[in-house]
């Protein structure tokens, strides 16, 4: 048990980046753009996520909110850029491989603190978690990226006319959940980085085998 502090540090990274990893899938702050024209959208801000986009109307839209319109974006909206699609998916994919890790990594510190003795298991596991740590942050890596290439560079969206947002803002800016994914990036991989490289002390003890 004395040699798995840092494991212990992975699992603690690991959960901390996977929550981080779900926090920016469920948010809808991916892009913030900023329009001239406030007929529709009062505020002047819309926020575009990789599920929805979102804005303040002061003319009831939509008769489910009162001043909040969002339009869902569905697999028949061919116009929503590959950027928004590839983050759907990378993303729910590495909520789902991130959970695998972490569940190894358990596995592998329940065997530890118990006094169980199988090396090669618990070494195996180490590494599953660790692997399953880098891919998941590598999914989540790529579509960060994108998004981020495409606010820098202002590109526009060809939005469908039931979702009253313009095709391309006065200017737009990175939303919250691109910071929050690099940083989840960060952690995923150092706990991955940190699982991979364990390897259980060599003993004298008996019982170790």
């Amino acid at each position: 048990v004395s040699t798995s502090h840092l494991q212990l540090a992975t699992f603690a990274l690991g959960t901390v980046g996977w929550i981080l990893c779900t926090v920016s899938m469920g948010i809808v702050e991916w892009r913030v753009w900023y329009v001239d024209n406030t007929t529709v959208i009062s505020s002047g801000i819309a926020w575009v996520g990789i599920w929805k986009v979102c804005f303040i109307s002061y003319l009831h839209v939509s008769p489910g909110y009162k001043e909040q319109f969002c339009h869902k974006f569905s697999g028949y909206d061919f116009s929503i850029p590959y950027e928004i699609y590839a983050a759907q998916g990378l993303l729910t994919i590495a909520m789902f491989v991130g959970l695998l890790g972490l569940t190894a990594t358990v596995f592998a510190l329940r065997n530890v603190c118990m006094g169980i003795t199988h090396k090669t298991l618990i070494s195996r596991f180490f590494l599953v978690g660790g692997f399953f740590y880098v891919f998941a942050g590598l999914c989540i890596l790529i579509p960060v990226s994108w998004n981020f290439y495409s606010v820098t560079h202002n590109q526009s969206i060809a939005f469908p006319p039931s979702s009253y947002m313009p095709s391309s803002p006065a200017a737009q800016e990175a939303g919250a959940a691109i910071p929050i994914g690099i940083v989840a990036v960060i952690l995923l991989l150092l706990s991955g980085t940190f699982s991979l490289s364990y390897r259980l002390p060599v003993t004298t003890n008996p019982i170790m085998k």
